[in-house]
C-alpha cells in the first residue's frame, strides 16, 4: 500500500516548482535628456484619460540634481502617475511628485494600444538644463562620459545609478512574482544646452550624442538597442528671433545621426508645438510628443515583423 505522504508530495512538489519557475516579462523603455524630457506639462491640465494612475505600468525615475551631488539617480519602483515632471525628487525610499508631468503618461497609454498584451515599464532620468559636452557647464550638469571635476559625479553617472539600480529589483510591481525585464528601447530628448554656447560645441555634438548612446546601449547589454531622438526646435522668443544661437547646428548633428546610425529615429512634431516660456512645451506639445515616441520606438522595435499593427498607430 502507497503511504499517503508519497502521495501527498507526488501531487505538491510539481506545483511548487511551478510556481517558483513563473516569472513575469516586461518590456523597459528610458526616458532621458534635458528640460523637455523632464516635464513642464500642467498636471491640472491633463485630460481626464490622463489623469489619474496607472496601475499597469510602473516607472523609476532618478532624482535630479547638478553634478557631484551624491542623490543623484537614487529612486524606486512606483505605479506611473502625475507628478514625475520638474519638482520630482527621490531619495531612494520614497518619491516626491510635483505638479509638472512629461511625456512618460501618453507614451505609456500609447504604448499599452501597441503592445496589449505585454507588460510595460519606464526608466527615467534627465536633468533640466543638462548639456553632453560639460564646456561651460556649472549649475545643471553635463553628460559628458569622460567627467573628471570636482568628485568626478555627472549626468551620465547618475543615468548608470538610475538604470543599474531598476534593473536590480527582482519584483518592480510587488506582486510576487519575479520580473525579467527586457530593454526594449532609449528615448532622448536633449541639445538645446548644447546649442546655447559656442559654435565649436554645436558642431560636436553628432559626436558626442553618438558616444553617448553607444555607452548607454552597452549599458543596456544591447548594441542594436532601438533609440528614438526628439529633434529640438526654438521658440523664436529672443529679440534676434533665436533662442538657441547654434541651434541648427544640433539639429543637423541629431539628424545625421538618425540617418547614419542603425536602428534609430527621429521625431520632429516638436517644430509645431507651442510653448510656455522661452523654452518649454505646453501641456499638450508633451501629451503629443509622447504618443509620436511611442509610435516611433515601436515601429522600430517590429521593423522586421510582417506584421505591423499599423491602425494602431493612428
Amino acid at each position: 500500500m502507497i503511504d499517503t505522504k508519497y502521495i501527498i508530495l507526488f501531487l505538491v512538489v510539481p506545483c511548487m516548482l511551478l510556481a517558483q519557475a513563473k516569472k513575469d516579462t516586461i518590456r523597459v523603455f528610458y526616458l532621458g535628456g534635458q528640460s523637455n524630457m523632464q516635464g513642464y506639462g500642467y498636471v491640472k491640465e491633463l485630460p481626464d484619460s490622463l489623469n489619474k494612475k496607472n496601475k499597469k505600468v510602473f516607472i523609476y525615475q532618478g532624482n535630479p540634481v547638478g553634478d557631484n551631488d551624491k542623490s543623484g539617480g537614487l529612486g524606486k519602483w512606483d505605479v506611473l502617475q502625475p507628478g514625475n515632471g520638474t519638482g520630482f525628487a527621490s531619495d531612494g525610499k520614497s518619491n516626491t511628485l510635483s505638479d509638472r508631468f512629461g511625456v512618460e503618461l501618453s507614451f505609456a497609454k500609447k504604448l499599452e494600444e501597441l503592445y496589449p498584451n505585454q507588460k510595460l515599464a519606464i526608466i527615467k532620468y534627465a536633468r533640466n538644463g543638462s548639456s553632453i559636452d560639460s564646456s561651460g557647464t556649472v549649475y545643471f550638469g553635463a553628460w559628458e562620459p569622460d567627467f573628471r571635476e570636482g568628485k568626478g559625479m555627472n549626468q551620465y553617472d547618475y543615468f548608470l545609478k538610475t538604470i543599474n539600480n531598476a534593473m536590480a529589483v527582482e519584483d518592480i510591481n510587488g506582486d510576487g512574482v519575479e520580473d525579467i525585464l527586457i530593454p526594449s528601447g532609449i528615448i532622448w530628448m536633449q541639445g538645446e544646452s548644447d546649442s546655447d554656447k559656442t559654435e565649436q560645441i554645436a558642431i560636436q555634438y553628432y559626436a558626442n550624442l553618438k558616444r553617448l548612446m553607444e555607452l548607454m546601449r552597452a549599458a543596456f547589454r544591447n548594441n542594436d538597442l532601438p533609440i528614438v531622438i526628439g529633434k529640438i526646435s526654438d521658440s523664436g522668443d529672443d529679440v534676434d528671433g533665436k533662442v538657441w544661437g547654434f541651434g541648427e547646428l544640433v539639429q543637423y548633428g541629431q539628424e545625421k545621426f538618425a540617418a547614419t546610425e542603425p536602428n534609430t529615429a527621429i521625431v520632429r512634431t516638436t517644430s509645431t508645438y507651442k510653448y510656455t516660456d522661452k523654452y518649454h512645451y505646453k501641456s499638450d506639445g508633451y501629451i503629443d510628443l509622447g504618443k509620436e515616441f511611442a509610435k516611433a520606438v515601436f515601429l522600430l522595435n517590429n521593423k522586421n515583423t510582417k506584421k505591423t499593427k499599423v491602425e494602431s498607430l493612428n
